[in-house]
C-alpha cells in the first residue's frame, strides 16, 4: 500500500522517540477534544467579560493564569477557544477529505481522459496556495470562520485526491476486485464495500496529518485578524490580541495561545505519522 502523502517534512526525530512519545501525544490529543467539548461548563468566568481596570494583572485565585488587555479571563478563553480552533480544521479536514476522496476513486476507477481532466485540474489548485486562496475568499465574504474554512479545504484537496488515487490504483490491480467483477458487482459496489474500507487507515492518517497543519493555518489567519471575529474565543485571534501585552511587558496572554498551537499541531502529526507507520508495516 502506497506511504502517506505529508505536505511538509515528517516528524522523524519524534517518531524515532517510540511509543512513549506516541501515547503522550494522544493523551494530549484526547484531553485537548475532550476540554473543547465540555468548555460552556468548565469555563470559571465569562470569556467576554471585560473589565478594564483589572487589565493585565497577573495570576491570582481568581484568575489563575491572569487576564489580557481588556480584562478578560484568560484561562477561560483558552478554554473556550478550544472549540473554534479545533471545529476550524475539523471542517478543513471533513471537505478536503471526502471530496478528495471521490476525486480521486474517480480518476483511479475511470481513468482515461476523466483521468488526465481530474488530474491536472487538482494540480492547478496544488500549485496555488492555500493561505493566498484563503485570503482572497475573506477579503470577498469577509471575517468568520466559514470562508477560510472552505478556502483550506479546496486547497488541501489535492492532497488527499493524489493519495486515494494512487491507493485505488493498486486496490484496482488486486485479484478480488476483478472476483466481484466477474460476479456482477458494480463499480459503486466494489468502491464502496470494498476499495474505500482497505485504503481508509492511510487516508484517516493523512487526514490527522492535514488536521494539524490546518489548525496552523488557520490561526495564522487569525493572527493576521482575518479569520474569527474580535470577540471570538480563539488560540490565534488571543495571540493577535495580546500583541499589546507583549510589548507592555506582560505576555502571559499571548504566549500561552501560542503554546497550545504548537503543542497540538505536534501531537495530531506525531499520532497521524505514527499510524502511517503502523499500517505500512501491517502491509509489508
Amino acid at each position: 500500500m502506497t506511504a502517506v502523502l505529508t505536505r511538509r517534512p515528517g516528524l522523524a526525530r519524534l517518531r524515532a522517540a517510540g511509543p512513549p512519545l506516541h501515547l503522550a501525544c494522544l493523551g494530549f490529543v484526547a484531553l485537548t477534544v475532550t476540554a473543547a467539548l465540555l468548555a460552556p461548563w468548565l469555563v470559571p468566568h465569562d470569556p467576554n467579560a471585560v473589565d478594564l481596570g483589572d487589565a493585565l494583572a497577573g495570576p491570582s485565585a481568581a484568575h489563575p493564569l491572569g487576564v489580557d488587555t481588556a480584562g478578560r479571563d484568560t484561562f477561560s478563553r483558552l478554554l473556550l477557544g478550544a472549540r473554534t480552533s479545533l471545529l476550524g480544521p475539523l471542517g478543513v479536514v471533513v471537505l478536503s477529505t471526502l471530496a478528495g476522496v471521490a476525486v480521486g476513486t474517480t480518476a483511479a476507477w475511470r481513468g482515461g481522459r476523466l483521468d488526465s481532466l481530474l488530474s491536472r485540474s487538482t494540480e492547478v489548485v496544488f500549485a496555488f496556495p492555500g493561505l493566498l486562496l484563503a485570503i482572497l475568499v475573506i477579503s470577498v465574504y469577509g471575517e468568520g470562520l466559514l470562508a477560510p474554512v472552505l478556502a483550506l479545504g479546496i486547497a488541501y484537496l489535492p492532497y488527499v485526491s493524489r493519495l486515494t488515487r494512487s491507493l485505488v490504483l493498486a486496490e484496482r490491480a488486486r485479484p478480488y476486485v476483478s472476483a466481484y467483477r466477474v460476479q456482477g458487482h458494480s463499480a459503486a459496489q466494489i468502491c464502496l464495500r470494498h476499495v474505500l474500507p482497505n485504503i481508509a487507515p492511510v487516508v484517516l492518517a493523512q487526514a490527522t496529518i492535514n488536521f494539524g497543519y490546518a489548525l496552523m493555518d488557520l490561526a495564522g489567519l487569525s493572527f493576521l485578524g482575518l479569520g474569527v471575529p474580535p470577540l471570538t474565543p480563539d488560540w490565534g485571534r488571543m495571540v493577535f490580541d495580546g500583541q499589546t501585552a507583549v510589548q507592555r511587558g506582560y505576555p502571559l496572554s499571548a504566549v500561552l495561545p501560542c503554546v497550545l498551537i504548537v503543542l497540538t499541531v505536534v501531537a495530531f502529526n506525531v499520532v497521524g505519522e505514527r499510524w502511517a507507520d503502523r499500517v505500512a508495516r501491517r502491509d509489508r
